[in-house]
């Protein structure tokens, strides 16, 4: 059985019972970064082994948990926090293990944009996830040009290198309606800010950005 399991995105205790369960129970975790699930094992004491699998040898170490999980082993999937399949090579073992007619089940748990979402306040009964931005200025002002035609709340991630960048593009292309910028969700820095994008420009220009950024239009 591949257990797809979902890992908190920022604190720790954002973990469900059967995720804990599941992963001291299975006979191998595949994770993103060794280094990075070590610190969530070692917080609940699990000791298994784990092997990386991460975007760059998706293929290779695709095919050898395939070969694990057709010899009857247990292997669950985390990526470094949050769902795995969204935005990470998880996608291609989950369709993999699909075309294998191999076993599989999901451990629901924390999603960043999820979570944005909601504290948002915006419309959430019909919205368009983006994933990231791209990043160039003209490709990326060309998607939101595109974006901008969708009658729906639109989310997106962005990184702390170009959130600033990013948000100059969503101002000349959404206009200074009110936006919303969430950023280390979970975490002791939460902060989720309400405003137009020229006063959240203006509030992050001060000191420089950090962490990963949800951004909700």
């Amino acid at each position: 059985m591949l257990y797809i399991v979902a890992t908190p995105i920022g604190n720790l205790k954002d973990i469900t019972f059967r995720a804990i369960e599941i992963l001291k129970s299975v006979d191998l975790i595949a994770c993103e970064d060794t280094r990075h699930t070590k610190i969530l094992l070692d917080h609940y004491g699990i000791k298994k082994p784990t092997t990386s699998f991460f975007q760059h040898n998706r293929f290779t170490k695709g095919e050898y948990l395939l070969g694990l999980l057709k010899k009857g082993k247990n292997v669950a999937l985390v990526s470094d926090a949050g769902t795995p399949g969204i935005l990470d090579p998880g996608y291609n073992l989950i369709n993999l293990t699909i075309k294998n007619n191999i076993d599989m089940t999901f451990i629901p748990g924390p999603t960043a944009f999820i979570d944005a979402l909601v504290l948002s306040g915006k419309p959430a009964h019909e919205f368009y996830f983006a994933g990231f931005l791209p990043n160039k200025k003209i490709a990326r002002k060309n998607r939101l040009i595109k974006l901008s035609k969708l009658e729906c709340t639109l989310v997106c991630y962005e990184s702390c290198h170009r959130i600033i960048a990013a948000l100059e593009d969503i101002r000349e292309v959404f206009g200074e309606r009110e936006i919303v910028v969430g950023r280390e969700l979970t975490k002791k820095f939460e902060e989720v800010l309400r405003a137009t994008p020229q006063a959240i420009l203006e509030k992050l220009q001060i000191s420089k950005p950090r962490g990963e950024f949800v951004v909700i239009i």
